[in-house]
Parts: structure tokens; sequence; C-alpha cells
């Protein structure tokens, strides 16, 4: 006679497509201000997987890539994308006013993506806690500069645990997938 081998759920073994971080970057929490002007907390998305990106609205070309990649995972996420945030953390809050993060952020999805900016302070304090490094370039004579920054995005999920990074050569299809997973194993975790 023959047994049969208990069934798993390869779900839950099989390897991420994106950098797992589980356990190695503290969880989401920050106190900044949003772009339509009102403070706001990491606990502010608890209940929302939530990406962090770190950037600046004059960036000529990491950031509105990065931004749009953001919204290609979106559509991928289908109706899942109804429970995602993107937050984008400036790190040049002397011209990254609310009202400016907001125009930029509205740009590309005015429903999922909100804006923060605060003192130089507050944003330089997230950045070490989550090894974010950045650096203003020195201004051209016409007042102009760029910021040097890191472009990973962070992904939280909705207990607002760190879960996963994604660079800029990981593709929707594999973000979306592995964003699909953290939605799906925090919402059987609080069935």
């Amino acid at each position: 006679m023959l047994l049969g081998a208990c069934s798993h759920d390869t779900h839950d073994t099989a390897p991420w497509h994106l950098a797992d971080v589980s356990g190695h970057l503290p969880d989401l929490r920050f106190s900044l201000t949003a772009d339509n002007g009102q403070p706001v907390t990491g606990e502010s998305f608890r209940g929302h997987t939530t990406f962090v990106y770190f950037g600046y609205t004059h960036c000529p070309d990491v950031c509105p890539e990065t931004m749009a990649r953001l919204m290609e995972v979106l559509s991928k996420l289908g109706p899942d994308a109804q429970n995602v945030k993107i937050l984008f953390v400036s790190v040049d809050p002397a011209r990254d006013t609310p009202k400016a993060l907001h125009a930029y952020v509205d740009a590309f999805d005015a429903q999922h993506a909100i804006g923060l900016t605060g003192t130089d302070g507050q944003i330089e304090s997230l950045a070490r806690r989550y090894r974010v490094a950045y650096q203003a370039d020195k201004p051209a004579p016409d007042g102009s500069y760029e910021v040097t920054h890191s472009s990973a995005v962070y992904v939280f999920d909705a207990r607002g645990h760190a879960r996963l990074l994604a660079t800029a050569t990981d593709a929707p299809d594999l973000i979306a997938t592995d964003v699909r997973r953290v939605i799906d194993e925090t919402r059987d975790e609080t069935r």
C-alpha cells in the first residue's frame, strides 16, 4: 500500500522575486506632513500594503520612471490595487512643499499616491531609519540643483512590517506577483 505525501502550500515556501527584508528593517513609523498639508504618521497607513519611495519632484529621470513603474504595478494588481498606497517621501524638503508634492503625485495617481515632506531633520531621521542615502549637489549659477538619492522602493505589509525591497531592475510583473502575495498573506492573517 502506498501512502500519499502530505501536501503543502508552495505559496508560503516559494522564493521571493524581490529582496526579502522581513525582520531586517524597522516597521513603518514616521511623523511627517502629507501633500494636503496635514500631519500624517506611519499608523495612518495600517490596513494598506504600502510602497515607500524617497525622491524629489525636480528629479529629471529616476523618480518619474520609478513612479511610472509603480503605476504599472498597480495596473497589474487589478482589484488588489485598492489595498495599496504609495508614499513619495521628499529628499528635497526645501523645494518640495506640500502643494508641489500634491501636484507631482496627482500627475501619476491621485487615489494611491501621497507626497510626504517635513523638516530636514525629520527627513534625515527617516532616511537613516531605512538606510536611504541622499545628497544635494552644489547649486548651479541659476540656483537649480539635483539630489543624488537611493532609488529602491520599500514594501510594507498592512501591519506596517517591512517585507520587500524592489530595485530599478525588478520588472513590474515580478513586483506585482510579490506584492499580491504580501496582500494575500496579510489578508489571510487577519481572517
